[in-house]
């Protein structure tokens, strides 16, 4: 009697929960309701979908989205607000209508970069409309197709999913819209001349080189590249990383290259024992790991093990989402994020404005942030004390 006289309350409350983060941050994860919601996992899917029978949300792969017609399927927390424009002289909008933004996640990595198109678009006077895909979907023309209907819809800005078989499809339908459109943090060319496409990216390649480098000064010989998936992100890196090690006067044999599965799998844990099992075994004495999550996963572990960070194993993340909040603050490679949005935004509007101005491809460089997770190797140290 007890539990169904509370049931429906702990219900209720669980169920505005749900809306009012959507609401806030434009997604939610599964992950992030069980720990603020404090029930199981199983629960909050079976919530999931009841609220998705009725039309309030659309769940995506770890937890859900708003619905296509909610207003939040604007920009998340950051955007809710309609931009408005102060000056001085009360001056009219220089632009109106919308820029609608295609990206593979709203929780990790682009919320950033979704800050710095607001703050650009705002000063037009105009608006984002944001959608979610994943990096699962296939075919992103459907999605784009519904935001090109929309009236006031002036251009794309979009992250394609280029691992696809229908990637170049995608590409193509892009250059053939009619809509003006640019890439953000993806490179592609239209075939079948090969023609760059309008783009913006950070030089990942260059953000592994300087997390290298900075190993390299502090005295490691062998270190090794952990990815989380094999995304277009991850192939820079690893090319940028490539070419390091070579710079560096390492050789294959003094580091190694793996890919992570997915760290909600349960072979994620076992992946990283087994990483540093290798790391014990061969001497490896430094981990660059893309991205922040799985830097800190090889810490915990690590350190349950009794393997001293940074002493016996240095480790630097790729990404700087929540690296220093990390303890110890984890080194990490900071991608320009706000920079990028920003870029994107201005490209986008210049290409409106100039539809027969030469193709731009902007790239952004990363920067290094040195914390408390990265020192000289152990046998080093002591060997100069």
């Amino acid at each position: 009697m007890t539990d169904q006289i509370h049931h429906t309350p702990l219900a209720s409350s669980r169920r505005t929960h749900v809306l009012d983060a959507l609401l806030r941050d434009g997604a939610v994860r599964i992950s992030q309701l069980t720990n603020e919601l404090g029930v199981a996992p199983v629960t909050l899917r079976r919530d999931l979908a009841q609220m998705e029978s009725e039309g309030l949300l659309v769940r995506v792969h770890g937890g859900a989205v708003p619905t296509s017609d909610s207003a939040s399927v604007r920009v998340p927390s950051f955007a809710l607000r309609a931009p408005v424009i102060e000056s001085g002289a009360n001056e009219p909008p220089t632009a109106q209508g919308s820029i609608a933004v295609l990206v593979p996640s709203l929780n990790y990595y682009w919320p950033g970069v979704m800050r710095g198109m607001e703050s650009e678009v705002e000063k037009h006077g105009m608006r984002v409309l944001l959608r979610g895909a994943s990096y699962e979907l296939q075919d992103e023309r459907p999605v784009l197709e519904r935001l090109v209907l929309s009236d006031d819809v002036r251009g794309l800005i979009v992250a394609p999913n280029t691992e696809t078989p229908h990637a170049q499809d995608v590409i193509q339908w892009l250059a053939e819209c009619g809509t003006p459109s640019v890439l953000v943090e993806r490179d592609a060319v239209l075939l079948p001349g090969g023609t760059p496409v309008e783009s913006v990216t950070t030089d990942h390649a260059l953000g592994a080189k300087l997390a290298a480098r900075h190993l390299a000064s502090l005295g490691h010989r062998k270190v090794g590249l952990m990815l989380s998936r094999f995304s277009p992100t991850s192939r820079k890196i690893a090319a940028g990383w490539q070419a390091a090690c070579l710079e560096l006067g390492l050789t294959p044999t003094d580091h190694f290259e793996r890919i992570l599965p997915d760290r909600s799998s349960p072979e994620f844990s076992a992946a990283v024992d087994a990483t540093l099992d290798m790391a014990l075994r061969t001497g490896i004495t430094a981990l660059l790991v893309h991205s922040d999550p799985e830097a800190m996963a090889f810490v915990d572990l690590a350190l349950t093990r009794g393997i001293s960070v940074p002493d016996d194993l240095s480790i630097i993340a790729y990404d700087d989402e929540v690296a220093q909040l990390f303890s110890p603050a984890l080194t990490a490679v900071n991608p320009p994020r706000a920079a990028v949005g920003e870029a994107a935004v201005d490209l986008l509007l210049k290409r409106i404005a100039d539809p027969t101005r030469p193709v731009h491809r902007v790239t952004l460089s990363p920067s290094l942030n040195v914390r408390g997770s990265t020192a000289p190797p152990r046998t080093r140290a002591a060997s100069e004390g």
